[in-house]
């Protein structure tokens, strides 16, 4: 004991105080079985005269380690207490311990597509970032701040901000006609909140979820944690396709769709298919789950409205996000919850959440009701439709492979269609080699749909068109060497 303790402390400029030394020192001796528990301590006085410390410092250390338990002071002084069963052998290294085993759900999540580096050109779901407002928004916080009084700070409602809630109120009523009030919204972080919210209380374990194939990965995602059982449903032009077979079977809980712009092959739900949807999730008793995620940027006519309006409390769990309309690392997204099951809901709500984020959310209600959001998205759909037409004039000119432009009349993104004898996860993996983040389409499907699947997903929302003719010259060369 003497020499462990008696040692010299590192006096050298930058190392740590010598309390803190003599603490770690006298830790890890108790921990790995040098000072044997019972064993007492030298006196405070022995102890700083020996190391030339002050007797305060001393009595510091000797206090920590009584009040973290790895001491007991009694009428003799200070003894190691007793910590346990000791192991009879020293412990394995690390490399050799065990791997903690994760849950099964966790298993199950290993993703099936790489997002990559997202600052990279053609990055889908990617907003015109450099085109963002910066300075309106930073007044919109300046006058949030101000107007906050210092309860602010504290918890707020875990439902969202009242004025954040309100302005989405009225923002969804007259753009997208969906039929809510403030009370029915709940503000979660981002898109992916608010799936796996929907899944928190409308969802068991072991219940069927629906969703489209290919579909978003982040719908599977909240699924798979959840512990419901996926099944996907096929798309073609007019949206998700459910075989009549399927309802004959086990009921769905959960249906995940995107009917104003169908992520990522583009296309729009029909109208017939959306009432027999409702129709018929009404009689099963599913929710379906309507993700709006970028319904704003219509780049033909006006937006497609919301499946969630369409009849009087439609069974729609209605989600949506401000990364698109905004930018992604503001986190905001909202669902609006059913009529029928909203004042259930927000008992529950009560204690699954706590009101965070607050003088975001007021900055974000502040940007709304000034007119500064509406502002900035009608910029945005000009610009994204020119950069859009860019896009498909670079493809038509400069691929040079037969290709299928799937959907496109809105969103941020365009998906092609590829030959079978294309490899299109080779492509995309080429493609990020070579500092273009595209998306492979079968990334996006089941396994069983992964070999119809075939093709590229390209975003346009953060690339200049400027850059669209040689990315695509680049990039026809990268699919002709990555064809069987």
């Amino acid at each position: 004991m003497h020499h462990l303790l008696l040692s010299a402390l590192d006096l050298a400029p930058g190392a740590p105080s010598r309390q803190r030394q003599l603490l770690e020192r006298l830790r890890q001796a108790i921990l790995d079985g040098r000072l044997a528990p019972g064993s007492r301590l030298p006196s405070s006085r022995t102890l700083c005269e020996e190391l030339q410390v002050s007797r305060n410092t001393v009595l510091a250390v000797y206090e920590q380690l009584i009040a973290e338990g790895y001491a007991q002071a009694d009428r003799q002084g200070t003894r190691v207490a007793q910590l346990g069963p000791r192991p009879s052998h020293p412990a394995p290294p690390t490399a050799a311990l065990p791997a903690p085993r994760a849950s099964r759900r966790v298993a199950s999540m290993s993703p099936a597509r790489d997002a990559g580096d997202r600052s990279l050109p053609l990055t889908p779901g990617m907003p015109a970032l450099a085109r963002f407002p910066v300075n309106a928004w930073l007044r919109a916080q300046e006058r949030a701040l101000r107007a906050a009084s210092p309860q602010v700070l504290g918890y707020g409602d875990p439902l969202g901000e009242p004025a954040l809630r309100e302005a989405i109120a009225q923002y969804l009523g007259v753009a997208r006609g969906v039929r809510c009030d403030a009370s029915r919204i709940v503000v979660t972080e981002g898109a992916q909140g608010a799936l796996s919210l929907c899944v928190r209380l409308f969802a068991n374990a072991g219940d069927l979820a629906w969703m489209e194939d290919p579909g978003y990965g982040g719908a599977r995602a909240a699924f798979q944690a959840g512990d419901l059982k996926v099944v996907g449903m096929p798309v073609d032009a007019e949206g998700i396709a459910i075989p009549a077979r399927a309802w004959r079977g086990r009921a769905p809980r959960l249906i995940h769709v995107t009917p104003s712009h169908q992520y990522p092959c583009g296309a729009v739900l029909s109208l017939a298919r959306r009432l027999e949807l409702i129709a018929q999730a009404r009689s099963k008793g599913s929710w379906i789950i309507e993700d709006d995620y970028d319904s704003d940027f219509r780049h033909r006519g006006h937006p497609v409205v919301a499946m969630q309006g369409l009849v009087a409390d439609a069974p729609v769990l209605y989600v949506g996000t401000f990364s698109k309309t905004m930018f992604p690392a503001l986190r905001i997204g909202f669902l609006v919850l059913p009529q029928s099951s909203a004042v259930r809901a927000v008992a529950a709500l009560g204690e699954l959440l706590r009101g965070g984020h607050r003088l975001e959310q007021l900055a974000l209600a502040e940007f709304i009701a000034s007119g500064q959001f509406s502002r900035h998205l009608g910029r945005m759909r000009r610009l994204y439709r020119e950069r859009q037409q860019a896009l498909r004039a670079a493809l038509a000119s400069c691929l040079g492979v037969e290709h299928e432009v799937l959907g496109g009349d809105a969103g941020l993104h365009l998906t092609i269609r590829l030959p079978a004898g294309v490899d299109d996860r080779a492509v995309s993996a080429a493609a990020r080699a070579k500092g273009m983040n595209v998306g492979a389409l079968s990334s996006f499907a089941s396994p069983a749909s992964t070999s119809t699947a075939n093709g590229l997903v390209l975003g346009y929302g953060n690339t200049s068109a400027e850059q669209f003719a040689p990315l695509m010259r680049h990039l026809a060369r990268i699919v002709k060497g990555c064809t069987r």
